[in-house]
């Protein structure tokens, strides 16, 4: 195999309807080894190793994705402002369907006629879930972490909450994110980690600090435009979907899929992703469900790699 090349540089494909995808490619070149797709959370890019990679813990060189073994594909949510720095305004233009077909788009260009896997994690996920129901059969392995096949009333509520500290805050971004680090934590995971610690020299506590400093990055990275779109996407999450397509899908796919839920989960909770892989496997679908114990909410899918290297590698070996 030929060694990885770090870090390579992002590249862009013309897709239908005059659209364009941005993406990286890690590991082995196109058509030499065995595809798999990462599709990145709300925040993130398509940047998923190498030295700047939000996923390097567990993507390189005889880590848990090898890429001595894989080529890993990583698309940019477009509208997610990492492509070419694009500040369209899509929101209620774009749904996770619409990301999905971009996504198989784009591997059909590319000329790729299966793919080994494809992991999502959070809103990822949840366009991982899209693509596979889109195409039954071209999908190995389907790994969706800290996600679900719908989207709940929880987390649309929580979308509607976002979006109004984006439109009608004076301090937007930072209004938005703070809100939202609140749902990818939980209250024993801040109860751990800042243990009520008060400033004194800068009259605030440990946890304030902490959320308005989130809160600021933000910025460096995202306009209200490119947030607002993300944010969008979460309450699209299967909304087209009816209980009889999801029974034919189960009945019809090849795919295995291997749930992950987190139990401290505040955004997609393991309660309904275990009721979905309940449904589906009572339908026939070659499902599992995992699961990884953390204090830390939503957010241990970004802390908790011994846990998920434990889930992944058993699986990314059978190829």
């Amino acid at each position: 195999m030929i060694r990885t090349q770090h870090p390579p540089s992002i590249k862009s494909l013309a897709v239908a309807d005059d659209s364009t995808l941005t993406y990286h490619i890690f590991g082995q070149p196109l058509h030499t080894a065995p595809v798999i797709v990462i599709n990145h959370s709300l925040t993130s890019n398509s940047e998923v190793a190498g030295p700047l990679g939000w996923w390097r813990t567990l993507i390189g060189d005889q880590q848990t994705i090898d890429l001595q073994q894989f080529t890993v594909l990583a698309f940019n949510i477009p509208g997610n402002g990492h492509d070419s720095s694009d500040d369209r305004p899509l929101f209620k233009k774009s749904t996770t369907r619409n990301v999905a077909q971009l996504y198989w788009q784009g591997i059909d260009a590319l000329n790729i006629p299966h793919l080994h896997a494809v992991i999502g994690c959070s809103l990822g996920g949840g366009i991982a879930w899209e693509m596979s129901l889109l195409r039954p059969q071209k999908i190995t392995y389907l790994i969706p972490i800290a996600t679900t096949i719908l989207a709940s009333d929880w987390l649309i509520g929580h979308s509607l909450i976002q979006d109004n500290l984006l439109t009608k805050s004076t301090t937007p971004l930072v209004s938005a994110r703070m809100h939202a680090m609140t749902l990818y934590r939980n209250p024993d995971s801040f109860s751990r980690k800042f243990k009520r610690r008060y400033r004194q020299s800068e009259q605030q506590y440990e946890v304030e600090r902490w959320l308005k400093y989130h809160g600021n990055k933000i910025a460096k990275h995202h306009t209200v435009n490119t947030y607002r779109n993300m944010n969008y996407l979460l309450r699209t999450i299967g909304e087209d979907l009816t209980k009889a397509a999801l029974i034919t899908y189960a009945h019809t796919s090849s795919t295995k899929v291997h749930c992950i839920a987190i139990d401290s989960d505040y955004m997609f909770t393991k309660t309904e992703q275990f009721q979905h892989y309940q449904f589906l496997k009572a339908h026939d679908l070659a499902i599992s469900y995992h699961e990884i114990n953390s204090p830390h909410g939503h957010d241990a899918f970004l802390i908790e790699y011994d846990q998920l290297n434990n889930i992944l590698t058993p699986i990314l070996s059978q190829h």
